[in-house]
């Protein structure tokens, strides 16, 4: 073969493969999004109260918190392409087990199911991209083109949800990722090649198993402390259960020579303070989001369709802000964008606070795209400064444990959020006024972070101008820029 046939083949075979790994990631994050739009659906169909809604969001948002890291390391370890298309295959599968799910019960075990294949999927799909690009500023390029295609999957997936839904009930969101999984799955498995890391660290075992169980207990404590009473002893027992096996993983993990989470990454100011902020941003996004739907079906009276096309406007902005948030950190300073974008993002939802069932939806898509804009302005440079904040060899690692902060925070947004609205209602206020307090209370904790962020990283200040925050990828860059790009190279 001559060379520039060699050299023709190989773009032919990254084309390949970038599509394959956007694809993925594409479904991935159309997940994120679509389910949302169908919750009203599906409480209808499945007779399920708020506490089912929130364990179906919740089932799934936990297992991708508590796994991604160990994603990485199972890519490294054992293959990127094999890790890959096992994610997509236990993902696909999960999704068909979803969508003819006949009881609550069978749907969240498919959305645990969903959440394994996703935290193998996505740093696997990372790994297989860096891996491919070994030169800088093409792998900069590749990320770039991967992070934001995939990422139109957030703004696809109100409309898609609202679509499908509308025409044949819950069912079809997932259903969706059927071809999409089984095309992937036939052209990987003859275009992917192989790659692993020999020096790969070991799995964590006993640190993941804890963190799992760990957030599991004070999810369950958070979800049913409403419904079984916040005084029960089961809720007290998975409380004190919680506590105990966090504080039996932060001692594993301290020990542990091949830790999933190094503690001592911790000691570095700039890198806690992202990820405080990044565990808030989560809280906030994904527990106001969970809400959108149901706020215009319920309380504005919109039809499913209607509904999902209505919440657009805050996934639209962070698709369109998100690959412009590097740059502007890098041009005006990380924490005056990070202060300023917190700031929007709590105005956002503190302005959301205040509609009502007869405002106009002319008084109430500009506060979904505020929120939406200072959201997208926070989260590439918070996870860019927790990687500045470590060594070169530790920046993927740190990538991936902002994403995992972030997923930690949507987990309690939707598990908190919720109790707000369930204590509203059994003090006797309307579905509307518990909503108005759970938009409220993201509010008020997003300003409250902003001007704690912008407080402490007046101390941090070489995080300002970072090249590292110049070339941060797009939105959400996302769920998955875990350690496997470092490991990778």
């Amino acid at each position: 073969m001559t060379p520039s046939h060699a050299t023709t083949g190989s773009r032919s075979n990254r084309a390949v493969l970038l599509t394959v790994t956007c694809l993925g990631q594409f479904m991935v994050l159309l997940d994120n999004t679509i389910v949302g739009a169908a919750l009203p659906d599906m409480q209808h169909r499945l007779h399920t109260q708020l506490t089912g809604l929130q364990w179906i969001v919740d089932a799934y948002v936990l297992l991708v918190a508590m796994l991604l890291l160990s994603g990485g390391i199972f890519a490294d370890r054992f293959g990127r392409k094999r890790v890959y298309l096992t994610g997509v295959a236990v993902f696909t599968a999960a999704s068909v087990l979803c969508s003819l799910a006949p009881s609550l019960g069978w749907l969240i075990l498919g959305r645990v199911l969903q959440g394994i294949g996703a935290a193998a999927l996505s740093p696997a799909s990372l790994a297989l991209l860096a891996a491919a690009y070994p030169v800088p500023q093409e792998r900069i390029k590749a990320i770039g083109l991967w992070a934001g295609f995939s990422g139109i999957g957030l703004a696809a997936g109100p409309v898609a949800g609202g679509v499908l839904t509308d025409a044949f009930g819950w069912p079809a969101i997932f259903l969706v990722n059927l071809p999409i999984g089984v095309a992937l799955l036939l052209v990987g498995v003859r275009s992917l090649e192989e790659a692993r890391n020999p020096s790969a660290p070991a799995i964590d075992v006993p640190g993941t198993v804890l963190s799992v169980l760990g957030v599991g207990a004070l999810t369950y404590g958070l979800i049913e402390g409403g419904a079984r009473g916040w005084t029960s002893p089961v809720i007290l027992g998975s409380f004190a259960a919680a506590v105990i096996l966090l504080a039996a993983f932060i001692a594993v993990e301290a020990r542990s020579s091949a830790p999933m989470l190094p503690l001592r990454l911790f000691r570095q100011r700039l890198f806690t303070v992202s990820n405080t902020a990044m565990v808030v941003v989560g809280f906030a996004l994904m527990g106001s989001s969970f809400f959108f739907s149901q706020f215009f079906v319920y309380v504005q009276g919109s039809s499913l369709l209607r509904a999902g096309l209505q919440t657009l406007p805050l996934s639209l902005a962070m698709v369109i802000v998100s690959p412009y948030a590097g740059r502007l950190a890098a041009q005006h300073g990380f924490r005056i964008v990070v202060t300023t974008g917190l700031a929007l993002a709590g105005l956002g939802l503190l302005a959301l606070g205040t509609v009502h069932a007869d405002t106009g939806y002319g008084h109430v898509w500009w506060r979904l795209a505020l929120a939406g804009i200072g959201f997208a302005l926070v989260m590439s440079p918070l996870t860019g400064a927790a990687m500045q904040a470590v060594s070169p060899q530790e920046g993927g690692l740190a990538s991936g444990i902002s994403s995992t902060t972030r997923q930690i925070g949507a987990v309690l947004g939707v598990a908190v959020l919720g109790a707000v609205v369930r204590a509203r209602q059994s003090g006797g206020a309307s579905f509307e006024a518990g909503l108005n307090s759970a938009f409220l209370a993201a509010g008020i904790v997003t300003l409250a972070t902003a001007v704690f962020t912008g407080l402490w990283l007046a101390m941090s200040q070489p995080a300002e101008g970072s090249a590292t925050l110049r070339h941060s990828p797009g939105p959400d860059a996302v769920n998955a820029s875990n350690e496997a790009p470092a490991r990778s190279r």
